[in-house]
């Protein structure tokens, strides 16, 4: 399998694997810090890794389109977001002794101007919203099921339901990318240069 395509597997296999991580981690009545607060953010930063290919790998599929460079700029854009308030997390686990100290470390830093906006109530949204836009275009390209969107979608809503359902959001999401899992469902155009003009 290429790894462009094995991007689609390993993505929703971390984010699921940092959600059931993260529900552990919560059995005791609280998270962090601790073992299970540090592999669960280290699995999902390796995850915004591949999710990074796929979304590179699904604008090349959509025709490097200017909706489809929306998409994708929103993606990576949204990505560097979550990866720093993921950043954050580690250092907050890592400098504190319990929650109580990483509670006051969180508040310490997102009193810090544009800090909260960017990497935590708005910066995010942009992962989900080019996630959410570059399916939707191999959705209407016939790239994956029309119905991916949906599952698409409902990975991104059931979270903010409760975040105990994040790996049940990672098999819908896994369940949309699986036409890209089989071998061959990335077209050569891929290998292309990232310079290839946008039409």
């Amino acid at each position: 399998m290429r790894s462009s395509a094995l991007a689609f597997l390993i993505a929703p296999l971390c984010l699921g694997l940092y959600g059931v991580i993260r529900i552990l981690d919560g059995l005791d009545g609280s998270r962090g810090p601790g073992l299970a607060w540090t592999a669960g953010h280290l699995v999902f930063l390796v995850g915004l890794g591949f999710f990074a290919l796929a979304f590179r790998t699904m604008w090349t599929m959509a025709g490097r389109t200017r909706l489809a460079t929306a998409g994708f700029a929103a993606g990576i854009a949204g990505e560097l977001a979550v990866g720093g308030q993921f950043g954050i997390d580690l250092v907050a686990g890592f400098r504190s002794a319990d929650r109580g100290g990483m509670d006051a470390y969180f508040a310490r830093v997102q009193d810090v101007p544009g800090v909260d906006a960017v990497f935590y109530s708005y910066g995010p949204l942009l992962f989900f919203a080019g996630q959410l836009a570059l399916v939707t275009l191999l959705a209407a390209g016939r790239r994956v099921k029309p119905w991916a969107p949906v599952l698409v979608l409902a990975e991104i809503i059931l979270p903010l339901l409760d975040k105990d359902f994040i790996p049940l959001g990672a098999a819908l999401l896994l369940v949309a990318f699986a036409p890209l899992l089989r071998r061959g469902a990335v077209p050569r155009s891929t290998s292309d240069p990232v310079g290839t003009a946008v039409g």
